[in-house]
């Protein structure tokens, strides 16, 4: 006996389906020129569709927010503080959180952002260090040697798999500056930040996050501009005669499809054997919202994203069904928010204390290699949607030691020693100025939540 797939078997009815599928190896896959449509068709539908832009941006802002934030975690306070005061201001100076945003966006319609350490001497911070971004366009070998297999389009990899060097345009493809025989530097990989999603083993170069949903998108367009048309055709004629007549039977001559100028408010005869019918608008359709509503879902799923978020409405969802929509989503933004912190920040970091060390007085003495310097990223926190019950449950986890300050500040994103200062400080003064410092605690009704409550949709509540 032998066993089957029922997958593996090509038949009449799923042979076109699966006509396209083969065994390329993942870079042949995302060859140059297949990358560079792709590349175009999410930049054309991000620009053109506003759901497409409303959801890259939407997730730009999630991952990256208001920009991370550094906590230095050496056994000394005193020179975690001066390192991370230092980092700080070098980030606002070289615009850090917008040149993140514009990276995540660029790997949503890219499939991959590039970034170039370089010095800038017009910064106003002593460390000169600064990132420049780069689109994936400009990173290719216009010589590749098509027969080396320690290189792909635009990289140049070690026999343990490991970059060694980057091939730069000078001028983007797109520039009235390009030709086919422009020059490219070769920067070393120590300089240059590579974020992508690998899907695949061995994958070296990104594709669109949005590229499944690329005939969605289309699709979506097209259903909406097709209801439009049909409802301005039937908006066109304000009625139709019509007769009940037989061909050539008895009724009076009359010319078709002539327009007929008719008065306001005005009785009018019709010729005799014919009627007048209103045209009755059937656009949109019953169906048109739950088309959009299934067709946004699907665009949405690709990107771990759950449809209120993408659609921007939550008029359909009640307190409990969107908070386990929003689960998925959030760990979904904690895993890039980690492979952000890996690939970019944290050798952003290492090349700022690099050149920090070099300054004398910025940085302190004795602390030993980066290697040794534990750190941590803080991000934006999530606002909660009913803050008094998610304050309730913090007081609850507090008392019953099952957290700590530490946790329940990073998930605001913030740092609980500089919150815990500025709290001292504030009770300090207020106790110097004579007016209650008492904390108000929330009472035994305050913390009892009714499960049917949380049941009751958002548009009956």
């Amino acid at each position: 006996m032998r066993a089957r797939y029922d997958a593996a078997v090509t038949t009449d009815d799923n042979r076109r389906h699966w006509a396209y599928a083969d065994g390329l190896s993942p870079n042949a896959s995302n060859s140059a020129e297949v990358r560079r449509i792709l590349r175009n068709r999410a930049r054309y539908e991000t620009a053109n569709n506003s759901y497409a832009r409303g959801i890259v941006l939407t997730l730009a802002h999630d991952v990256v927010g208001t920009g991370p934030r550094l906590q230095m975690l050496t056994g000394d306070s005193e020179a975690n503080r001066r390192i991370e005061q230092a980092f700080m201001l070098w980030a606002r100076s070289v615009h850090l959180p917008e040149k993140l945003r514009t990276m995540r966006m660029a790997r949503a319609t890219d499939g991959e952002s590039f970034a170039v350490l370089t010095n800038n001497p017009r910064l106003n911070t002593e460390v000169q260090l600064d990132l420049r971004l780069v689109e994936a366009d400009q990173v290719t070998t216009p010589d590749l040697d098509r027969l080396s297999t320690m290189a792909v389009d635009g990289i140049v990899f070690d026999s343990a798999g490991n970059p060694l060097e980057y091939h730069i345009l000078r001028h983007h493809p797109g520039d009235r500056f390009y030709s086919a025989r422009s020059e490219y530097d070769r920067i070393p990989a120590t300089s240059v930040l590579h974020w992508f999603r690998a899907d695949r083993p061995g994958q070296t170069r990104g594709i669109p996050d949005i590229m499944p949903a690329l005939p969605l998108f289309a699709q979506l367009r097209r259903f909406t501009l097709a209801v439009l048309a049909a409802a301005e055709t039937a908006a066109d004629f304000a009625g139709i005669l019509y007769t009940d007549a037989p061909a050539n039977g008895e009724a009076d001559a009359a010319e078709p499809f002539e327009p007929i100028e008719l008065e306001k408010r005005a009785l009018v005869t019709m010729p005799g054997g014919w009627k007048m019918a209103q045209m009755q608008a059937e656009q949109p359709s019953t169906t048109y919202g739950e088309f959009k509503h299934e067709l946004l879902n699907e665009i949405a799923r690709c990107l771990n994203m759950p449809f209120n978020v993408a659609a921007g409405n939550s008029s359909g969802y009640n307190y409990a069904s969107g908070r386990l929509d929003h689960q998925t989503y959030y760990k979904a933004i904690r895993v890039e928010q980690s492979h952000l912190e890996r690939i970019i920040l944290d050798r952003i970091l290492a090349a700022w204390l690099d050149e920090a060390a070099l300054i004398p007085g910025l940085l302190p003495d004795g602390l030993g290699p980066f290697a040794q310097w534990p750190h941590q990223w803080f991000w934006d926190g999530h606002e909660h949607v009913d803050p008094a019950k998610e304050a309730n449950a913090q007081a609850t986890r507090l008392a019953s030691h099952t957290t700590t300050l530490a946790d329940e500040y990073a998930k605001r994103g913030q740092d609980w020693e500089t919150q815990l200062r500025q709290r001292a400080k504030e009770i300090a003064l207020m106790s110097e100025l004579g007016l209650a410092t008492e904390t108000l605690m929330p009472t035994t009704q305050q913390e009892t939540t009714n499960v049917e409550d949380e049941e009751v949709p958002a548009d009956d509540a």
